[in-house]
């Protein structure tokens, strides 16, 4: 049975709350119908935040990680090594290797991984920008840290080719994380156990 709604902008908000992963069009209802009880100044706060988020947050010009500024609080720390990079998928993988507490280097986020099925090349994702910091010659160990995957593995496997010539040790997380996980599921106990017991990776695991 389709909802009636007693406003067209109600069922407008409804709609976009409703495009959100995850949200259902009861909870979209359910949302907006509390956002409307509250006062005026708390919504306008909200709308205000959501709106200097999207347009003021960037990508760092190093990791690409998010970021308030051009480079992140991560890659502008000098207390972390920065001769380890661990390679990610996405900024939430970022923040669930933070989480561990057993990390200290930087990151690379590739923003994705290969999926010919999705239309996802190399050239889609941030690899290239990968070969060009280890190229520049300060990076001694690449961790891969992608989901255990199909598509994870096979961009492993493309990174492996694209750093083989580099004298870099290029090792991967070790598989306590189930097939098909992925990292920002994981607890944070065995991610960081599986971080210090990553293990060389030779393009055939």
């Amino acid at each position: 049975m389709t909802q009636q709604y007693p406003s067209a902008l109600l069922e407008k908000a409804v709609a976009e709350f409703s495009s959100l992963p995850g949200i259902g069009q009861k909870t979209a209802l359910r949302l907006v119908l509390f956002l409307l009880r509250q006062d005026k100044d708390k919504v306008e706060r909200f709308a205000q935040t959501i709106s200097e988020m999207r347009h003021k947050i960037k990508h760092c010009t190093v990791c690409h990680n998010i970021s308030d500024t051009d480079v992140c609080p991560i890659c502008s720390d000098a207390r972390r090594d920065d001769t380890t990079v661990c390679v990610v998928e996405n900024v939430q993988d970022v923040m669930a290797i933070e989480n561990t507490q057993q990390y200290n280097g930087l990151y690379h986020v590739l923003g994705g991984v290969i999926s010919p099925m999705d239309g996802i090349g190399p050239n889609d994702i941030e690899i290239s920008s990968l070969a060009e910091r280890v190229e520049s010659g300060k990076i001694k160990e690449v961790i891969l840290a992608l989901s255990s995957t199909m598509e994870g593995d096979t961009t492993n496997f493309y990174i492996y080719r694209k750093l083989a010539k580099f004298d870099i040790r290029l090792s991967v997380i070790a598989r306590g994380i189930s097939v098909g996980g992925e990292l920002e599921y994981t607890d944070e106990v065995t991610l960081g156990r599986s971080i210090i017991n990553r293990q060389p990776f030779d393009g055939r695991q």
